[in-house]
């Protein structure tokens, strides 16, 4: 068994993993807190029409087989890799399906986390020829995951076959109990298209990639934060058209990293890492799984330090994005580099103990001044911004700290946080429409092109 590097001098001995299932329960009770949003369970989506005015989707309730019609203005298909919304746009996944074939086995098992010797790890590869395999915590209810890997087409497993897995492959014989067991299967693929219409697709219904890594479930808020803040910017009517055809254009670019990413890592697995004697308690055996911590380090440093991912794509290259007018230094890296270059996520900084900058990003447009300056050219902003209906604040900070972060006296951040423009002066060439989605580019005078 090894432990996986997911630890450093960051994370204290008390940290805690948070599974899935529990973060989506404070979300789920959180959602239904909010005014105009209605949760309703055990209802299948059939098909839906749409016309200028917007979108006729059709209902079936299961519990009773009944059926409606709900009208909407926009639609988005956020059901998973199975997604019917999907098929009825017309978008089809391209890549590759069937990397690999797993089964995933969620089992209580209290001892566990003292039985063994290789201490606090959110995932252990078990490197062995029997049954090569992933295992970790899931919470601290003594409930963990267990994941063979690389499997056979037509193999499942009856919990006491799953059960016994689990011994053979850890060596640890524990009353375990099975709680679920399902089958899945690792691929890289992406839509060839994310929207048609009134109607868009986000997370796994348009892109599916290898779990390796982590990225799934921030490629699908940062896909809902994306399409979420264009369409309320539409729907509040000071969004544009343009607005809503950049949601494809910038995320698609962050899903490619994401799946070209995601697949390299999926190419060093457990089973891979077995080798002869690399169980023995001999020194043949110690040299072995040396030379096997050497590959695993060497090979899968990138799926757990890959902050740059996450948080460092661009979406330089979308219409609603303005050049600074510099020439671009922004390259991939798997480590985070922050940069207020437009386009890329906005530099953050702590003000105080309990402070963030970001604490200071308003619900729309944020206009970041930096300087002590009692300048007309925010005056000139903030009455744009009124006159078009924009939300937007302005947040004035003397920090020659924040200065040097975003190269910048004025900062234009989105609602997603992400930099529309800088520069030093707000310029009088309506920046904001272009932000807005309402004005194309290439007609604004005296703006530079995309970065």
């Amino acid at each position: 068994m090894y432990c996986s590097p997911t630890r450093d001098e960051r994370y204290s001995e008390h940290s805690q993993w948070i599974p899935q299932y529990k973060l989506e329960a404070v979300l789920r009770d959180h959602a239904k807190t909010l005014p105009g949003v209605n949760i309703q369970f055990g209802q299948e989506y059939l098909s839906c029409e749409q016309d200028e005015r917007g979108v006729h989707v059709h209902v079936r309730d299961c519990a009773n087989d009944s059926e409606q019609v709900i009208d909407a203005e926009y639609l988005i298909g956020a059901a998973g890799s199975r997604s019917s919304v999907r098929e009825t746009i017309g978008a089809k996944m391209v890549g590759t399906y069937g990397l690999s074939r797993n089964y995933n086995t969620i089992f209580q098992a209290p001892g566990l986390a003292e039985a063994h010797r290789h201490g606090p790890g959110i995932m252990y590869w078990q490197c062995n020829s029997d049954v090569p395999s992933l295992i970790g915590p899931m919470d601290s209810d003594d409930v963990w995951f267990f994941m063979p890997m690389q499997l056979a087409p037509g193999v499942t497993f009856t919990p006491e076959q799953a059960v016994e897995r689990i011994r053979t492959a850890t060596g640890i014989d524990l009353p375990y109990k099975i709680l679920s067991c399902d089958e899945w299967v690792a691929s890289k693929l992406l839509a060839d298209r994310y929207r048609n219409g009134r109607a868009f697709l986000v997370g796994d219904a348009c892109h599916l990639h290898p779990p390796f890594g982590g990225f799934g479930m921030n490629m699908g808020i940062a896909d809902g934060v994306d399409i979420g803040w264009k369409l309320a910017a539409v729907l509040q009517g000071w969004g544009g058209e343009t607005l809503l055809d950049s949601y494809e254009i910038e995320r698609r670019a962050a899903h490619e990293l994401v799946l070209e990413e995601s697949e390299t890592n999926h190419s060093q697995l457990p089973g891979q890492l077995a080798r002869e004697g690399i169980e023995e308690l001999t020194p043949k055996g110690d040299e072995v799984r040396r030379e096997v911590a050497e590959i695993v380090k060497r090979t899968k440093y990138r799926e757990f330090f890959a902050l740059g991912v996450m948080l460092g794509y661009s979406y330089r290259g979308s219409p609603v994005v303005v050049s600074d007018g510099r020439p671009s230094r922004w390259c991939r890296s798997l480590d985070y580099v922050p940069t207020a270059e437009p386009g890329c996520l906005a530099p953050h900084r702590w003000l105080s103990e309990e402070k963030s900058l970001y604490d200071l990003f308003g619900l729309g447009f944020t206009l970041l001044a930096l300087d002590d300056v009692d300048a007309q050219d925010l005056d000139m902003a903030v009455n744009e911004a009124r006159a078009a209906g924009v939300p937007m604040d302005v947040v004035r900070l003397l920090d020659p700290a924040l200065c040097d972060l975003y190269q910048a006296k004025r900062a234009l951040i989105r609602p997603d946080q992400h930099v529309a423009w800088r520069g030093d002066v707000w310029p009088a060439n309506e920046v904001l429409a272009v932000a807005c989605g309402r004005l194309h580019r290439h007609s604004v005078p005296g703006v530079a092109g995309v970065a």
